[in-house]
């Protein structure tokens, strides 16, 4: 999964994105962010983003707090869309790694946006779904999304609406 996500340069991808139902997600947030030198909180201690990162994150359980901040979003799911999605600040993480050790990572910034739009994947939600993304957002996007899913029923030769 972490070569995936390199590969499609993107920070973060969720086991359902490749065909896995599993409660699992990556996350490596260094090449679209100048915080790499900021700490996130990993089991209360204070790391720099370039030793934390990348992070396996099995069996996620997000709690969000702090300001609703809204930003762009992309998702490898939706190559070349992206829609801006209001978010909280803050992220508190709890989860095993692939050895089953319970870890809780509190962060805030793009780590916390990020944790938060991977957990979404977890629980089968996108964020043009997401009740954070407003309506009128949702509808500037609708024919974009339109188009893609017909792309992609044709590529599996089904019928499109």
């Amino acid at each position: 999964m972490l070569e995936t996500m390199h590969e499609e340069e993107g920070i973060g991808l969720a086991a359902h994105q490749v065909g896995r139902a599993i409660r699992m997600f990556v996350m490596d947030i260094r090449p679209a962010t100048s915080e790499v030198a900021l700490p996130c909180v990993l089991d209360g201690r204070e790391l720099p983003l370039d030793i934390a990162m990348p992070m396996i994150l099995v069996n996620p359980e997000v709690e969000t707090f702090g300001e609703e901040l809204t930003w762009e979003e992309g998702c490898l799911s939706l190559p070349e869309i992206r829609g801006e999605v209001t978010r909280p600040s803050h992220a508190r993480v709890s989860f095993q790694d692939l050895e089953g050790h319970p870890h809780l990572l509190e962060c805030d910034g793009l780590l916390a946006r990020c944790a938060q739009h991977e957990h979404d994947h977890v629980n089968g939600v996108l964020f043009i779904d997401s009740k954070r993304m407003s309506a009128p957002e949702r509808k500037r996007l609708a024919a974009a999304v339109k188009t893609l899913r017909e792309k992609t029923r044709q590529f599996l030769g089904q019928e499109t609406d």
